[in-house]
C-alpha cells in the first residue's frame, strides 16, 4: 500500500502553545522528558494531536512549558525511536504511527457484515413510510431536472418545511433562517469553521458526543469542559465557566443529552441564554434528539426560551438522522438570515450542495412527522426496556438511570475499565463503546459504558448473554488499569 507524501505547508504546524493546551501535564505539574513524551504519545493516540503534523521547535516548544530545551531533545528523541515521529533534516519533526500500528479505528462505524453484534451505534433504521417518500421525490424530481441542480442553500421546500415546523414548536422562524446541509455533523462543521478560529476557546459538556468534540480538535480549538453529572447540569458552574474564560462557542446538546439522556429544565435554558449573551458567546444548541421524548413531552427548541436579545447569538442544529434514517444525509442549521448567508459562503468551498433527491425526501417525510415520530417513540421505548431487562438479568452489579429521552443508556461499571471491558467484549462477537471516548480529557469516564437501544428488542437478550459470558471468570484482568508500558 503506498503511503502518503507528508505535505510541509505552514497549516500543518502545531505551535508551541497549541500543542501545550492539547497535552496532559503530570500529577507532579512539570514535564520531565519521559513524562512529555508519554503526553505527545497519548494525545496523538487520543486523536486531539493529528498524523503527519509537524511538531513545534525545541526552543518554542521550551519556552511555552517552562521545561529546558534539553528535555524537549530528549522527548522527542524517545518519539523518533519508539515510531511516534519522524525528522528529515530542515523541515523538523513530524507526529507518526510506529510500523504496524493502525490509527484509531472509527468506533462503531464498521462495515461488519458478520456476526457481531453491534450496541456501538446510537443509530435506528428506516422508517416504514422511506418507500412512500421516495416514490413522492421521484414523481417531483422532474420539476427539479432542468434546473442546475444546485442549492447551497437548500431546496426553497425544505427550508420552508424546516422554519414551519421550528414555528410550531414555539420558535417563530422564517425559511431564510434556515441552512439544509448535508447531516447535523456537516452543520457543526461549518458552525465552527466560521465561529472558531484555531486557539479560540470552546466550552462543551463533559461527557460530550463524540464527533463533535473531535470536530473541536480537528479545528485547534481548546475545549474548556463543564460536567454533567448523574442530576444533570450546574448552571452556576457552566456560568462560571463562561465568566472566567469566556469562550468564543459553547456546544450544548439540551435534548436528551449524548450520552447522559438528561433533559435541560427551561430554567436552566434561560439563564444559560442569559450567560452565554453577558459573555458575547456563541451558544451551539445540538438539537438532534429533540423529537426523541420517551417518558415526557419534547421540548420546546432551545432558542425559544431566551428572552428579549438573548437569542441573537444562539445557533441550532438539528436533522433527520434519529427521527428518520441516517443513511438520508439531511440536517439544517437555524439561525440568523446574516449568519446563514456567511455558514452558506463556507459550505460552498467544501460541498455546493446538497443531494436535491435526498431533499425531496426529507420533504415527504417531514410531511410525515406527525406518524413517523410516535411510532419511532413507542418503538424505542421497547427496546430501551428490553435492553434493560436483558442487562439487569445478566450484569446486575451495573447501575444506570433511566432517561427520558434519546437513544442510550449510559452505563456505570463501577470500575474504570470500561476500554478492557469493550476490547474484551468484541471478542465475544458484541462490540460497545467505553466511555472515554466521550470525555474531554483522555482518560475520563473510564468507569461508563454508552449503550443504545436502537436495535430489534429480540437482540438485547443474546447482546447480554455475550456481555456476560465475555465478563465471567474475568474480573480480576479488570483491575484499574495503568497506562502502556513505555518502551524507549
Amino acid at each position: 500500500m503506498a503511503v502518503a507524501r507528508v505535505v510541509h505547508t505552514a497549516d500543518r504546524t502545531l505551535t508551541g502553545r497549541q500543542l501545550a493546551s492539547l497535552l496532559t501535564p503530570p500529577p507532579e505539574g512539570r514535564f520531565g522528558y519521559r513524562e512529555l513524551a508519554r503526553a505527545v504519545r497519548e494525545a496523538l493516540l487520543d486523536g486531539r494531536v493529528a498524523l503527519r503534523l509537524r511538531l513545534p521547535a525545541e526552543r518554542e516548544l521550551a519556552t511555552v512549558l517552562a521545561v529546558s530545551r534539553t528535555t524537549v531533545t530528549g522527548a522527542y528523541d524517545l518519539l523518533r525511536e519508539s515510531g511516534y515521529a519522524h525528522s528529515r533534516r530542515g523541515a523538523g519533526t513530524w507526529t507518526a504511527l510506529p510500523d504496524g500500528q493502525a490509527p484509531t479505528p472509527l468506533g462503531a462505524f464498521q462495515d461488519d457484515a458478520g456476526a457481531t453484534i453491534d450496541l456501538a451505534l446510537a443509530a435506528p433504521q428506516a422508517p416504514d413510510e422511506l418507500a412512500a417518500a421516495l416514490a413522492s421525490a421521484a414523481a417531483e424530481l422532474p420539476r427539479y431536472a432542468g434546473s442546475q441542480g444546485y442549492h447551497p442553500y437548500g431546496l426553497p421546500v425544505l427550508r420552508s418545511a424546516i422554519a414551519e415546523r421550528y414555528t410550531a414548536r414555539g420558535l417563530p422562524t422564517r425559511p431564510e433562517q434556515i441552512l439544509v446541509t448535508t447531516g447535523a455533523q456537516q452543520a457543526l462543521s461549518l458552525v465552527l469553521t466560521l465561529l472558531g478560529r484555531a486557539g479560540d476557546r470552546v466550552l462543551a459538556e463533559n461527557p460530550s458526543y463524540t464527533n463533535a468534540l473531535d470536530a473541536m480538535r480537528g479545528r485547534m480549538l481548546r475545549i474548556t469542559p463543564v460536567p454533567v453529572t448523574e442530576t444533570g447540569w450546574d448552571t452556576g458552574l457552566v456560568d462560571a465557566a463562561l465568566r472566567q474564560t469566556a469562550p468564543r462557542l459553547a456546544y450544548l446538546i439540551p435534548d436528551f443529552h449524548n450520552p447522559t439522556g438528561h433533559l435541560m429544565p427551561q430554567e436552566q435554558r434561560r439563564e444559560l441564554a442569559r450567560s452565554a449573551r453577558a459573555t458575547g458567546t456563541w451558544l451551539v444548541a445540538d438539537e438532534t434528539l429533540a423529537d426523541i421524548a420517551l417518558d415526557v413531552t419534547a421540548p420546546p427548541p432551545f432558542a425559544a426560551a431566551a428572552g428579549g436579545g438573548d437569542g441573537e447569538q444562539i445557533v441550532s442544529v438539528g436533522s433527520l438522522s434519529k427521527s428518520c434514517w441516517g443513511g438520508l444525509r439531511v440536517g439544517w442549521v437555524r439561525a440568523s438570515s446574516r449568519v446563514v448567508t456567511e455558514l452558506a459562503r463556507v459550505r460552498i468551498t467544501a460541498d455546493l450542495s446538497g443531494s436535491v433527491l435526498d431533499q425531496l425526501v426529507a420533504v415527504a417525510l417531514m410531511e410525515r412527522l406527525d406518524t413517523i415520530v410516535p411510532r419511532r417513540v413507542e418503538e424505542l421505548r421497547r427496546r430501551r426496556d428490553a435492553l434493560t431487562t436483558a442487562l439487569a438479568r445478566h450484569m446486575p452489579e451495573w447501575r444506570w438511570t433511566v432517561p427520558p429521552g434519546g437513544m442510550c443508556l449510559w452505563i456505570d461499571l463501577g470500575r474504570p475499565v470500561a476500554s478492557a471491558v469493550a476490547a474484551h467484549a468484541l471478542r465475544h462477537g458484541v462490540r460497545v463503546e467505553g466511555g472515554a471516548r466521550f470525555g474531554v480529557d483522555p482518560g475520563t469516564h473510564e468507569h461508563r459504558l454508552r449503550i443504545p437501544y436502537t436495535l430489534p428488542e429480540d437482540v438485547y437478550e443474546p447482546a447480554a448473554e455475550r456481555l456476560a459470558a465475555a465478563l465471567d471468570g474475568a474480573p480480576g484482568r479488570y483491575a484499574d488499569p495503568a497506562l502502556p508500558d513505555w518502551v524507549a
